[in-house]
């Protein structure tokens, strides 16, 4: 697919199978958990003319999560997708750059300051998951800079070693101070998708397409930095403006879900790979290719995390962790062995 030029037809073809895939991923994902509700069960409650307990089910309890989960599997993924392209480095996401670490941090404050109260919780957990994302957005490009230039190796260096620190830091906090402050530490910690309201879920995706419309439009910029910053300041790319909004909106993006679903890791890492094997490198393509199979991703890993030891369910950031860990050792390898090549 990578050596066939992108045209219109085949974006929305392509982009149309991959919507296709995620709803009828979404279907099994209603239909399974603690308890198992048929297809044709589901399509009547749809229509309007269920029974009264599956409609509850369906769309107070599944379907919300389900919102969620795609919404994070989106976000998570453009970002990883952008700070790959910006960076230049294929290891880098907002799990490993420590953005989402730094997302949660913020959002745990936030109740230890009294913020997170019914009424301003839609609004005062993402500013402060934003505000501790854009604080070590900073203090990251501080640090690895050097002779005006921000260095990718050193940043995922740095950002590692304050994902470590924040995570410390959130467990600190949940062992010292009243536990009915910090409750959801553990949540936030793990990363697990609960049920959310339909307006903060409508905010939540209106944030999540104005963050991933903003990338595609900076697509092109991208395709040109990832070809080398010297030619993309040739070809007229401002690289360190592309650089700035797009780290900007991915870490928006990131703190957005994770104020609600918690530390999820490695699908910014998968996801895009896995996407550019498919799809090719170009990121008109790529974005939204990168979006669709997180949603999906995600979403069958929180239905497989509702559904293994039933009617216990497994963190789904436990489930990404055991599958990305592993696919991050993959990806280093590879990535020393161009390294060396080059």
């Amino acid at each position: 697919m990578t050596s066939h030029r992108l045209t219109t037809r085949r974006l929305l073809a392509t982009l149309l199978f991959l919507g296709g895939v995620l709803f009828v991923c979404a279907l099994i994902a209603l239909a399974v958990g603690s308890s198992r509700i048929a297809v044709s069960e589901i399509l009547r409650a749809l229509a309007g003319s269920g029974a009264a307990d599956v409609s509850t089910v369906l769309f107070q309890v599944r379907l919300p999560r389900i919102v969620l989960a795609a919404l994070t599997g989106v976000a998570l993924s453009c970002a990883g997708c952008t700070f790959q392209a910006v960076l230049r480095n294929p290891l880098a996401d907002p799990y490993i750059l420590g953005i989402s670490g730094g997302a949660a941090l913020g959002a745990i404050l936030s109740s230890l300051v009294g913020l997170d109260r019914p009424g301003w919780v839609a609004l005062a957990r993402p500013i402060c998951a934003f505000t501790g994302a854009g604080l070590t957005v900073l203090a990251i490009l501080a640090l690895a800079r050097s002779r005006g230039v921000s260095a990718s190796t050193p940043m995922l260096l740095i950002g590692w070693v304050f994902n470590s620190f924040f995570l410390a830091l959130i467990l600190f906090l949940e062992t010292a101070v009243d536990f009915s402050k910090v409750r959801g530490a553990i949540f936030w910690l793990v990363g697990t998708l609960s049920p959310e309201s339909y307006p903060v879920l409508g905010w939540l995706a209106l944030a999540v397409a104005a963050g991933a419309v903003t990338l595609w439009l900076l697509a092109r910029d991208f395709d040109l930095i990832c070809a080398g910053e010297e030619t993309a300041r040739q070809m007229g790319c401002d690289v360190e403006r592309t650089r700035l909004i797009g780290v900007l909106v991915a870490s928006l993006m990131t703190a957005a879900v994770v104020s609600f679903s918690g530390l999820i890791g490695f699908v910014g890492l998968i996801v895009p790979h896995a996407a550019r094997l498919l799809f090719g490198p170009g990121h008109r393509l790529l974005l939204p290719a990168s979006a669709l199979l997180g949603a999906t991703g995600l979403v069958l890993a929180d239905a497989l995390s509702r559904t293994l030891l039933a009617p216990t369910e497994i963190p789904v950031g436990v489930l990404t962790v055991l599958a990305g860990g592993p696919g991050f050792v993959l990806l280093y390898r590879r990535y020393r062995a161009e390294v060396t090549l080059d």
